[in-house]
């Protein structure tokens, strides 16, 4: 007789609005696709809504974002397995007791944004936190991790928290925002403590005419691509760990349900890498008239602009303008708005489902033709190739993530840059 898997009913405690809650999820999909645990899942679209009463819940284990105090304490009188899913803390005693936690490493968040910073020749740094708040902790911590790294430079920095945006205030929040960033010294580089303040920061520079990134270099943590598409100049951004924090929390319930406990161990997943961006490719320019011409190419190249255009906004001849650009960049005016657009095709066809007649259109191309012509003479390939071997790529990270040992991640387990990071175990169980 064919024995039938046991089922466990899992529920997890996540808001599935927050990108950061999203890709943990999906972590933990990918955990349970390439394993043989067989759990059944309950997730709300938020569960801050869900939490009273959470203790008579009849299941079996429960993964949950602790970053909310409101969870740990309701969670507290709560007798079945329970993994802690957060940000890390610089003081040991902030981190919840008695419960295994995995948390995104915040200082490496925080320090991969100040070293691509710093490698951008930037020496002026400031951070765009939030108002300190019991669900927002995780954003003081990135402010700490700022004023350490700059403390071990011997540099002087800027924070600025700001209030929370609505509808009334907006205007006014704004122009606050602008009057911070004008009083900085610049160029300055400045990191938002997630990809939603960056954001907001980068609308206001745009709004008020502040060129980025040759004025102000801006990085954000979270890699949304909501904030690739809501500006007219991408956002550059870390990305953090969430995925393989999904799959760490998953592993770790999968094997307390069979017996095992790690009560306050804690690991921390550092970050996968940076998507680079226009925001921050902070370059020296020696000439305003390059300076303003490059603001107007990053936030108008897509809408098909030519040179004329570009040297219009300027204010000199075309001539004038392209004689500037061979001199400083080596290119002509059309050879950059080409570089842009041609960036813009490579970003939407990595990460959106358009199809290629869609790209050409949206990134300012006059037909699919052209578009492959470009792809060609550049890249040495179609776009229906690079996409292919976008796919390619994407298969083979999938089945290496399937042939992954089922064991606790130990410390010292790295891979290289830019790939997917194992978790470092900092903690042991007791």
């Amino acid at each position: 007789m064919t024995r039938v898997p046991t089922v466990h009913r899992i529920a997890l405690l996540f808001n599935a609005n927050k990108i950061f809650d999203r890709d943990i999820i999906a972590g933990i999909g990918e955990y349970l696709t390439s394993t043989r645990a067989s759990w059944d899942l309950f997730l709300e679209e938020d569960f801050r809504c869900r939490l009273q009463g959470i203790e008579r819940w009849h299941g079996h284990g429960i993964i949950a974002d602790f970053d909310d105090p409101a969870t740990s304490a309701a969670l507290a009188g709560v007798h079945l397995p329970v993994v802690a899913v957060g940000g890390s803390y610089a003081e040991a005693h902030n981190y919840p007791a008695n419960v295994p936690y995995v948390a995104t490493d915040n200082f490496k968040l925080v320090k991969l944004a100040y070293d691509h910073l710093i490698e951008a020749g930037l020496q002026h740094f400031a951070c765009f936190s939030l108002p300190p708040a019991d669900v927002n902790r995780w954003a003081q911590e990135r402010e700490k991790a700022f004023e350490t790294l700059l403390q071990r430079d011997g540099l002087r920095g800027h924070i600025y928290r700001g209030v929370g945006t609505n509808v009334v205030s907006w205007d006014t929040t704004v122009e606050q925002q602008v009057a911070w960033v004008r009083s900085l010294p610049k160029p300055v580089g400045i990191i938002g403590v997630s990809d939603a303040r960056a954001r907001q920061l980068l609308q206001a520079c745009l709004c008020a005419g502040i060129a980025v990134p040759e004025q102000v270099a801006l990085i954000g943590i979270d890699d949304d691509p909501l904030a690739r598409i809501l500006t007219r100049v991408p956002l550059s951004s870390v990305i953090q760990g969430t995925v393989e924090m999904g799959r760490t929390a998953a592993h770790l319930l999968h094997q307390m349900l069979h017996g095992a406990r790690f009560p306050d161990t804690r690991i921390l997943v550092p970050p996968a890498g940076i998507n680079v961006m226009a925001s921050s490719r902070h370059e020296v320019r020696h000439h305003p008239h390059v300076m303003q011409a490059m603001h107007f190419i990053r936030q108008y190249a897509c809408q098909g602009i030519k040179t004329e255009q570009v040297a219009d906004y300027v204010g000199v001849s075309r001539s004038s303008l392209d004689w500037y650009f061979r001199r400083e960049l080596s290119r002509s005016v059309h050879d950059e708005i080409l570089r842009f657009k041609l960036d813009a095709a490579r970003q939407m066809l990595q990460h959106s489902a358009a199809s290629i007649a869609d790209t050409a259109v949206a990134c300012g191309f006059t037909s699919v033709q052209y578009l492959h012509a470009v792809f060609k003479r550049e890249l040495g390939c179609t776009p229906k190739e690079f996409q292919e071997r976008l796919w390619r790529d994407a298969s083979d990270e999938q089945a290496g993530h399937a042939h992954e040992p089922e064991h606790l991640y130990q410390p010292g387990h790295h891979t290289k840059p830019g790939k997917a990071s194992k978790a470092a175990l900092v903690m042991h169980p007791k």
